[in-house]
C-alpha cells in the first residue's frame, strides 16, 4: 500500500478514459438535453433506447469533432437499446469485451456532451444472476453501480480499468445506474439488424393493479377486439392471479413475463371472476409495432 502512486493512478484512469472517447458520441435528445452512444461495430453505434424519439433526425458528434448523421437501424424498449447506422461509416477502434466484474471493481463510465469527453470512476456495487427488465426484456447480467453520472452519460460506454467494455450505461427506478452487459448488447443488435425491432409478447388487454381481500392480482380493465386475451375467453373484470402456477401480484410482474420468447407461447392464467377461480388458457401473441 505504500508504493501507491495516486498521481499516476489518477493519470493511468485519465488515459484509458481518453482511450475510450475515441469510440464515443454525443446527440441532442428530444428532452432537449444530450446523451451519449458508442461505436460497437462495422460503423454502427449503440445508444439508451428511452433516448431516440422514432422519427426524429439524429446527428452524431463523434470524438474527432465531426459529425455524421445516423438512421436508426433499429429499437427494443425491453432491453433498452437503439442501434444507430451513420449515413457514412466512421473508421473507429473496437472496444475489447471485460471479463467477470465483482462488487468493488473500478470502472469507467465515459459519455460525451458536444466536444466534450465526459468520464466518471465508479465502482461496481453489485452484481448478480440475468433478470428481466420491467419490459421484459432478458437482460444478461446485473450490474448495478455506485457511480456519479448524470443524463449526459446515458447510453455511453462502461468499461473496466483496462478499458475493456462492460456494457451501456442507462438508468433504472430512482436514477439508480445499471449496466446492460455487452452479452445483452450482442444479442439484441444481432436481431435488429435482421429484423429492426424484437419481438413482445401480446396479450391484447389494459390492466390494473388490484387487492380484494385475499385475492391480489392485474384486473382487466379493457380487451383488445382481435387480442389473445379476448379471443381465449377473458372477460372484463377479471382478476389474473398467477402465469402457469406462478403468482402475479399486479401488472408489472405480468408484463415482466411478456418478453421476447413469451410470443407463440401457451400459457395458463389463473383468474378470479365473480368470486369464483377458473383457469383461462391462452397462446401469446407477438406485439404489434407502433
Amino acid at each position: 500500500m505504500n508504493d501507491f502512486n495516486p498521481a499516476a493512478f489518477s493519470n493511468a484512469v485519465a488515459d484509458v478514459a481518453e482511450q475510450v472517447a475515441a469510440v464515443t458520441a454525443s446527440f441532442a435528445t428530444h428532452h432537449g438535453r444530450t446523451a451519449s452512444a458508442f461505436h460497437w461495430r462495422d460503423g454502427l453505434f449503440v445508444a439508451a433506447e428511452e433516448t431516440v424519439e422514432p422519427d426524429e433526425q439524429v446527428e452524431l458528434t463523434l470524438g474527432s469533432g465531426e459529425t455524421v448523421q445516423v438512421e436508426l437501424a433499429g429499437r427494443d424498449p425491453s432491453t433498452g437499446i437503439a442501434l444507430f447506422r451513420p449515413a457514412t461509416t466512421p473508421h473507429l477502434p473496437l472496444l475489447q469485451k471485460a471479463g467477470a466484474v465483482r462488487p468493488g471493481n473500478l470502472v469507467v463510465a465515459a459519455g460525451r456532451d458536444g466536444d466534450n469527453e465526459l468520464a466518471v470512476l465508479g465502482t461496481v456495487g453489485e452484481v448478480g444472476p440475468a433478470w428481466r427488465s420491467l419490459r421484459g426484456g432478458a437482460i444478461d447480467r446485473r450490474i448495478n453501480l455506485a457511480v456519479a453520472a448524470g443524463g449526459r452519460f446515458e447510453g455511453g460506454p462502461v468499461t473496466d480499468l483496462g478499458g475493456a467494455l462492460v456494457g451501456m450505461l442507462v438508468f433504472g427506478p430512482r436514477g439508480r445506474a445499471l449496466v446492460i452487459p455487452f452479452e445483452t448488447i450482442e444479442r439484441t443488435v444481432a436481431v435488429l439488424l435482421e429484423k429492426g425491432h424484437v419481438s413482445r409478447g401480446y396479450l391484447g388487454a389494459g390492466l390494473h393493479p388490484v387487492r380484494d381481500g385475499e385475492v391480489r392480482g392485474a384486473m382487466v380493465m379493457s380487451l383488445d377486439d382481435a387480442g389473445p386475451a379476448k379471443s381465449a375467453g377473458l372477460a372484463l373484470g377479471d382478476i389474473v392471479t398467477a402465469w402457469n402456477g406462478e403468482a402475479v401480484r399486479g401488472p408489472r410482474e405480468l408484463i415482466r413475463r411478456l418478453g421476447p420468447d413469451s410470443a407463440g407461447t401457451t400459457v395458463t392464467l389463473s383468474v378470479v371472476r365473480g368470486g369464483e377461480a377458473r383457469d383461462v388458457t391462452i397462446t401469446i401473441g407477438e406485439k404489434p409495432l407502433s
